[in-house]
């Protein structure tokens, strides 16, 4: 059996490595969503920069009725089959990647086949549950598109973690509309301009 993983975040611009194969995928019944704090790649155990989770959207709504996700948006992101001969180094190599609250799950990624039907093309991604400790859950857009803004830690500059996934999704597929990553996009580049000003 092959090993494949579903990537709807940073693996969808900085894949795993001996991949042999990838495919768009899209999720139903969850959110992608700000809500997970980064201690160690989008910034410091002192200053957590702000990374996405996914939520089932029955479970958002509860955290948040002043951030409701449109029924029209779709988490799409990148399914990837990796070759078997590296499966244990590439398990390895995401499970410290994903460390900082991340558990690998059973969730169905839904893809499109030749007839246009939907199928399902695999069954497991790391997902920040909202039981971990790195759980932020829902933040004003505001106050959250000032965090992602200012953080920066090992991996660089929290906001290029956005714009690169903002830049990303928007070439997966037409339907990979995202409304709340192009509101945090508005925002923060927003701040790059009023900074480009005072500076």
């Amino acid at each position: 059996m092959t090993y494949t993983v579903f990537g709807y975040g940073s693996l969808i611009f900085k894949p795993p490595p001996h991949v042999i194969s990838e495919v768009h995928g899209f999720l139903k019944g969850y959110v992608r969503r700000f809500a997970q704090k980064s201690h160690d790649h989008r910034g410091t155990p002192e200053n957590p920069g702000r990374v996405v989770t996914l939520i089932h959207k029955e479970e958002w709504d509860a955290f948040s009725g002043s951030d409701a996700f449109p029924d029209e948006d779709i988490v799409w992101g990148k399914a990837y089959t990796i070759d078997p001969a590296f499966e244990k180094e590439v398990r390895e190599y995401l499970d410290y990647r994903e460390k900082d609250g991340y558990t690998l799950e059973t969730v169905d990624v839904w893809g499109v086949d030749l007839d246009g039907e939907e199928v399902i093309v695999l069954h497991g991604c790391y997902v920040g549950r909202n039981d971990n400790p790195s759980f932020i859950g829902s933040e004003p857009l505001d106050v959250l598109a000032h965090k992602i803004w200012e953080s920066v830690g090992p991996s660089g500059p929290n906001k290029e973690y956005l714009y690169n996934l903002v830049e990303a999704v928007r070439k997966l597929a037409p339907e990979s509309h995202d409304s709340h990553l192009y509101a945090l996009e508005t925002r923060i580049r927003a701040l790059d301009r009023l900074n480009k000003l005072d500076s």
